[in-house]
């Protein structure tokens, strides 16, 4: 019961008791290698989580490559990547018998995780670096400049002809989600434009189903006046849109440009590629792991909110606006179950 995370009704001799014998014995809980176990024997490790709703086997692609880079720029000083778990599923307790300040540097967290995990793990004798999250005087963070992002694809879309913008935001209420409309709508701002709230639809999470579900609740409260370019919170959630969009009798880019806050793999690996703007997530894992390796060397607690710049790479997913309008034969029925809702 112990090593599965039980406390209640064991005392706190048994209970230290047991995981130090578990450790000497080299117990490995739920994967963690036992070189966080072995005290002493030389060998460095940097441990990962994960954010609530995201599961190793199948990460976001952003996660996937930001977590390449961690372990590029870890492998070239020999230390080794590990993976501790998901913010839901994990267990803190864990951590703290499985700490050794010899070998175990540090934790990077991917993605904004709840208020009351990230002071549980300040607890622990550990640097910790957020990724995609800023924790402002608590952490360092590694974030994209979520403005910039904005304001390369707006005027991409502006330079081609569009006036006529939508948001589909998803991870609605999250740091990243709030900072990316903010960044659309004072783009948009500054040019004289505004962001008509009926055309901001915002969703819980951010995956294809997602951009699916944003696409529908988009055109049933657009009616005729859809707007022609349309800014998707990640590449995930504008493939789900654009292949609906495709499967519903649209063209892309010629009826609805599509143009994402992403530049991973999901932009290139389906037909139409799609237009995208953000910090290269590989370069985020090396800064973060950079970052860690830095700030577990310094007994000086000085933590850093580390921005960094956006390339904005053009595909097949926006072209100019054409002028004319596709007759759609049937409005397709939303069925999102009430999960999009439209945003100011």
């Amino acid at each position: 019961m112990v090593l599965n995370g039980r406390r209640k009704g064991v005392s706190e001799t048994a209970y230290n008791k047991i995981w130090d014998h578990a450790r000497k014995s080299g117990y490995r809980p739920k994967g963690i290698a036992t070189e966080l176990l072995a005290p002493n024997n030389g060998h460095k490790t940097v441990g990962f989580l994960l954010r609530e709703g995201v599961k190793l086997y199948n990460q976001s692609p952003f996660f996937g490559h930001v977590q390449h880079g961690i372990h590029d720029y870890l492998a070239e000083q020999g230390i080794s990547l590990l993976f501790l778990g998901v913010e839901n599923d994990l267990q803190v307790e864990h951590l703290k018998q499985l700490q050794n300040p010899d070998s175990f540097l540090g934790l990077v967290i991917l993605g904004e995780v709840s208020r009351q995990f990230m002071q549980a793990m300040l607890k622990l004798d550990s640097r910790i670096v957020t990724v995609s999250s800023q924790y402002s005087g608590l952490c360092d963070s590694v974030v994209s400049n979520e403005e910039q992002a904005a304001d390369l694809l707006v005027q991409h879309l502006m330079d081609l002809g569009h006036t006529k913008f939508a948001w589909l935001g998803g991870n609605r209420d999250t740091q990243r989600a709030k900072a990316r409309l903010r960044a659309v709508q004072s783009a948009l701002h500054i040019r004289g434009l505004e962001l008509d709230p009926k055309f901001c639809i915002e969703v819980k999470s951010g995956d294809r189903r997602e951009g699916t579900e944003a696409a529908e609740a988009l055109l049933k409260t657009s009616g005729k006046n859809i707007p022609t370019a349309w800014l998707s919170f990640n590449g995930a959630m504008a493939r789900g849109a654009s292949t609906y969009l495709l499967s519903n009798g649209f063209k892309i880019p010629e009826d609805i440009s599509i143009a994402a806050f992403d530049n991973t793999r999901i932009c290139e690996e389906e037909y139409p590629t799609l237009t995208g703007a953000a910090t290269s997530p590989e370069l985020m894992g090396r800064v973060a792991a950079e970052l860690l390796l830095e700030s577990s060397q310094n007994e000086k607690k000085r933590f850093a909110d580390t921005v960094l710049s956006v390339d904005l790479t053009a595909r097949k997913s926006t072209g100019e606006v054409t002028g004319t309008k596709r007759k759609i034969r049937k409005q397709p029925k939303a069925r999102t179950g009430g999960n999009a809702q439209a945003t100011v």
